[in-house]
């Protein structure tokens, strides 16, 4: 008599969802103490416009990096102006995974971010400013020449131009050669920024 093969167990068991799927389950869902849950609320409310600020909210607390990645990838789908707004304080964190992923999330949804660009260029913490190039290089957007060439002209922070000049390095065209020029002669007596603009333009020039 041939044997009967019995069904396998599941390696990985279907994880019964604990409340609601409608907005209001899956933000509750966003606090629930098992991980899983919080990553499956964080994926599902990635459909929910209105759910960019719990978004966001959640993010300030999380800790499981799982989770995070949902999170993001959810604010990033969303695009919209609130997603932006929850996520720029998070250039403000101590935590470079969040700054990261912040970045991250921000370069996906580039009209979005666009009209933020000039405001965060002139943020009073030159951090926040630095990681704002840091953003720009990231960001596809056909301001972003003139965003850091604004950078070049106006930045009085040494580390701020010379994040910028390490992305025009690798973004930028001949219509900047000037204002690079013009940054090298503006902080002539810094042999960083002096190598920094001598790059970004031997490459401009070879390209």
């Amino acid at each position: 008599m041939a044997l009967r093969k019995s069904n396998p167990s599941p390696l990985h068991p279907v994880q019964a969802r604990q409340h609601p799927r409608d907005l209001l389950g899956l933000q509750q869902q966003l606090g629930d103490p098992d991980p899983r849950q919080r990553r499956m609320a964080a994926r599902d409310l990635g459909a929910h416009p209105q759910a960019a600020l719990s978004l966001g909210q959640a993010l300030a607390v999380e800790t499981d990096g799982a989770v995070r990645e949902a999170l993001f990838t959810s604010l990033a789908t969303l695009a919209s102006e609130a997603a932006v707004q929850s996520l720029l304080p998070l250039l403000r964190s101590e935590d470079p995974t969040l700054r990261n992923g912040a970045i991250e999330a921000l370069a996906a949804m580039p009209q979005a971010v666009a009209p933020c660009v000039d405001g965060l260029l002139l943020d009073p913490d030159p951090d926040v400013r630095i990681f704002t190039v840091n953003l720009l290089g990231e960001l596809r957007h056909a301001s972003v020449p003139g965003w850091l060439v604004q950078v070049l002209r106006h930045e009085a922070h040494v580390n701020v131009v010379a994040a910028a000049l390490e992305v025009l390095a690798e973004v930028g065209s001949h219509a900047e050669l000037p204002a690079l020029r013009a940054a090298r002669e503006r902080f002539d007596d810094d042999a960083f920024i002096q190598f920094a603009a001598d790059l970004a333009i031997s490459r401009i020039e070879a390209a």
